[in-house]
C-alpha cells in the first residue's frame, strides 16, 4: 500500500511539475530589434520587470522576419516579438501579454501600431497618447483587444 501512495505521490509531482514548467515556458519571449534603438531596449526592460524572460536577437533587417510572422504594413512597429504561438508587435504593455497568455483566444498576435507615446518603452514626461492593442488573425484582420490612455 505504501508502495502505491509513493508511486501515485510520484506521479503527481512529475505531472504538477510538467504542467507548471510548460507554463513557465510561456513568459519566456523573443524579442527582434535594431541594434541602435533606445526605445525596443526600454521595452524589453518593461517585459523583464513584469516576469517575462526575455531573448533578444539584434537585427538591421526586421522586414523578413515581420514578413514571415505575417504582419501587414498597418499592423509595424519598430520591433517583433514571439511567445509560445504568438507574434507580440511594437510596444504591446507586458500585462495585455500577460492577458493573451491566460486567455489563450485563437489568433495570431498583438500589435501597437506606429510608437505611441505613453506606451511601455515611449514615455515622454508625462504625455501618454490615446493608444489600442490589436489583436489580429492569420488574414490580418484585426478587433481592440485593450485600449490605453
Amino acid at each position: 500500500m505504501k508502495k502505491q501512495l509513493l508511486a501515485l505521490g510520484l506521479v503527481a509531482t512529475v505531472g504538477l511539475n510538467g504542467q507548471l514548467q510548460a507554463e513557465d515556458g510561456l513568459k519566456d519571449i523573443h524579442v527582434y530589434k535594431s541594434p541602435t534603438c533606445g526605445c525596443c531596449t526600454d521595452w524589453v526592460d518593461h517585459l523583464k520587470e513584469n516576469g517575462f524572460k526575455v531573448e533578444v536577437t539584434e537585427t538591421n533587417n526586421l522586414n523578413p522576419i515581420k514578413i514571415d510572422a505575417g504582419l501587414t504594413p498597418s499592423l509595424a512597429s519598430c520591433h517583433t516579438a514571439f511567445v509560445g504561438d504568438y507574434v507580440i508587435e511594437g510596444h504591446v504593455p507586458a500585462n495585455d501579454i500577460h492577458r493573451l497568455i491566460a486567455q489563450a483566444p485563437k489568433a495570431k498576435g498583438l500589435s501597437v501600431p506606429g510608437m505611441p507615446a505613453g506606451s511601455p518603452g515611449m514615455e515622454v514626461g508625462d504625455r501618454k497618447d490615446h493608444y489600442q492593442v490589436l489583436m489580429f488573425n492569420d488574414s490580418g484582420q484585426t478587433k481592440v483587444f485593450a485600449e490605453h490612455n
